[in-house]
């Protein structure tokens, strides 16, 4: 399972609408940055309280890099931004 399959998983079990889920893989010198776009209503979810929901993303991320011996980042925007 690619890092953009496992966030794009995870993201659409925690959301009310998983049909507005979408993930793009950014490639760049440093590594790569799994770019996560949920729509509005379901940026709580992912983020989480205290931000402990999008860590736990993270640090599964880390773990997938770490396997692959890749640099992962992950960054969250809603629909009304990537418009």
């Amino acid at each position: 399972m690619s890092a953009k399959d496992l966030v794009e998983f995870v993201a659409k079990k925690l959301v009310t609408c998983p049909d507005s889920v979408s993930v793009r893989l950014i490639e760049s010198d440093t590594g790569e940055t799994v770019q996560l776009t949920v729509d509005e209503a379901d940026m709580g979810r992912i983020i989480g309280k205290n931000g402990r929901t999008i860590k736990a993303l993270r640090t599964l991320l880390y773990a997938a890099g770490t396997k692959s011996e890749k640099n992962l980042g992950l960054e969250i925007t809603n629909q009304t931004e990537a418009q």
